[in-house]
């Protein structure tokens, strides 16, 4: 593969690679030539076969990133598998559901500890390595966070998760502020509704379900092989005058 989209010889490293919207970009970077570093908390044998049948590397890192802890050893773990660490995809994150006047710390803590303090730290663990092969180099980093239509909009009864998400917007935009003239690009993803796990109680309420589609043009959920796309052209030099930018994903929901 040629051209500004090639990532042959990059080292991409994704979190909730297991299933999912992680699944489905992690693919979608091997296919492209990049080696693919999976995190999960489960053990992504079918992603890994996947990634493999691309022909490149894959190298499973098991993590739980309900806490800070394994930020550091993550990174080293795969730059001594893998070489390095060029593209690093935040995907890892959790939702929980109840009305706001309902909600619980320790749901309020559990998200926010996943989708926004994790993502946080082990960006700055792999933007210090970045930094140190991007100053020799000349190449860039590429830090790509997965947000939500949620970056945008209030939601119902997610309060956690509206927070969080639309602190990745804000985390999204501060990163590239400080760190762009260091060689690293940082941007986002928003995902519309895709069919993955965290929606499953979406998909199965009939009024809500029917809500949602009505207003997608498209006129269906999205699968996690839509984000594919995105996450290729943020990871490539096609995107390296990209910077803090939010790209939605959604079918054409914003539109609507």
């Amino acid at each position: 593969m040629n051209g500004a989209f090639d990532l042959t010889g990059k080292v991409a490293l994704v979190t909730g690679a297991n299933t999912g919207i992680g699944q489905g970009i992690a693919v979608a970077l091997a296919q492209a030539g990049a080696d693919v570093a999976l995190v999960a908390r489960r053990d992504p044998a079918e992603t890994k076969k996947l990634v493999e049948e691309a022909g490149v590397r894959a190298h499973v890192v098991m993590a739980d990133l309900s806490s800070i802890e394994p930020c550091e050893r993550i990174v080293e773990d795969v730059v001594a598998a893998l070489g390095r660490i060029d593209i690093l995809v935040n995907n890892a994150g959790i939702i929980r559901r109840t009305d706001a006047l309902d909600f619980s710390e320790e749901d309020w803590d559990a998200v926010m500890e996943v989708n926004l303090k994790v993502l946080f730290f082990l960006s700055q663990s792999v933007a210090r390595h970045m930094t140190g092969w991007a100053s020799q180099s000349g190449e860039r980093g590429k830090i790509i966070n997965i947000a939500s239509m949620l970056t945008f909009q209030g939601g119902i009864r997610v309060p956690s998760y509206t927070a969080s998400k639309s602190g990745v917007g804000g985390l999204t935009k501060l990163m590239a502020n400080e760190w762009a003239l260091k060689g690293i690009n940082t941007n986002a993803i928003a995902p519309g509704y895709i069919a993955t796990n965290n929606t499953e109680a979406l998909q199965a309420d009939e009024t809500r379900n029917r809500q949602i589609l009505e207003r997608i043009p498209e006129g269906r959920w999205g699968d996690p092989a839509d984000i594919g796309g995105a996450a290729v052209f943020l990871a490539s030099r096609a995107s390296d005058y990209v910077q803090g930018h939010i790209l939605a994903v959604d079918g054409g929901w914003l539109a609507r």
